[in-house]
């Protein structure tokens, strides 16, 4: 009587190619191996391993214990068991789930934010809108228990926010280059008064002392926060809440320095920070002045929202 085969798969150590093969003993498993695996004869004998441990088999009573379809690594001669080797082919797998899980678990968060208080919208930055308004409408409708209708109604207001965010910016350019321009004027103008600029020198001496200690007022704003206030035209619209705090409780020479700007640049950063923190709380504000004086107290205001024609 025949013996029995076994369905077993094989791949090389650092090889992406998996061939399947029946074999009824270990030795006809490495003779095959071999053969679709286009191993030299010179390389031989292998050694066959567990895929998954790097365990070595090399007992007949153990491969015949092995379930069907077990996956072995074929090591030529002088080649040993790498568990890197064999993850490296699938990393890009795992870190792309890892991305996806992610974006997903950021959106939900967000939505949930919404639901407890439509509100928060105020507080978000520029990446949190977009990011709610990428999010295909019957899964955010999902997620927040509320029809599409009023979920579309929902991204459209996300998306005018978010315009209207753009806008400001934009005007605010335009007024730093007119005032870059004043400023460059000015230069020209000053160079012309030369013998008034002697009596400057006493005013280019400052205290130093507390240089070493003001770069700490700094650490707790992040990098991706710094890049930002350095590269925006109009950076207070880009930050949420928190992080309009963390830089007016920042030190102006500290995040002077830490910009590379002057110390009136960045007060008037601060500033502007100052004034949208101002415009979004009192916005609050007024949306739950609104609401405690409405009847229905304990619902939030979905049915009430206008239509809105989402800007692409």
């Amino acid at each position: 009587m025949a013996a029995r085969l076994k369905q077993c798969v094989v791949r090389r150590r650092d090889g992406p190619e998996q061939h399947g093969v029946a074999a009824s003993c270990l030795r006809e498993l490495r003779d095959k191996a071999c053969g679709v695996l286009a191993i030299d004869k010179a390389r031989e004998p292998i050694t066959l391993v567990l895929a998954e441990d790097g365990t070595i088999v090399d007992d007949e009573d153990y491969f015949l214990c092995l379930p069907p379809n077990t996956k072995f690594v074929a090591l030529a001669k002088d080649e040993k068991w790498s568990s890197k080797s064999l993850d490296s082919g699938t990393s890009w797998l795992s870190e792309s789930v890892d991305e996806v899980d992610s974006a997903a678990e950021k959106w939900k968060q967000l939505a949930r934010q919404l639901k407890d208080d439509l509100s928060n919208i105020i507080l978000m930055s520029e990446e949190d809108l977009q990011v709610l308004i990428d999010v295909p409408c019957s899964d955010l409708a999902e997620e927040l228990a509320q029809s599409e209708t009023k979920v579309q109604v929902l991204q459209d207001t996300l998306q005018q926010v978010l315009d209207r965010r753009e806008e400001e910016r934009q005007s605010r350019q335009l007024l730093e280059l007119y005032l870059e321009a004043l400023k460059t004027e000015d230069s020209i103008l000053s160079k012309v008064a030369e013998p008034e600029a002697a009596p400057r020198k006493e005013m280019d001496v400052v205290d130093t002392s507390t240089s070493s200690t003001d770069t700490s007022a700094t650490t707790a704003l992040s990098d991706q926060v710094l890049a930002a206030l350095k590269e925006k035209p109009a950076p207070e619209l880009c930050l949420d809440s928190q992080d309009l705090e963390l830089v007016l409780k920042a030190d102006a020479a500290a995040l002077a320095s830490a910009l590379g700007w002057d110390k009136q640049k960045a007060g008037a950063l601060q500033s502007a920070c100052d004034q949208e923190l101002s415009k979004r709380l009192q916005q609050v504000q007024t949306l739950h002045s609104l609401r405690s004086t409405s009847k229905g107290k304990k619902t939030l205001p979905w049915g009430d929202w206008p239509s809105a024609k989402r800007k692409k």
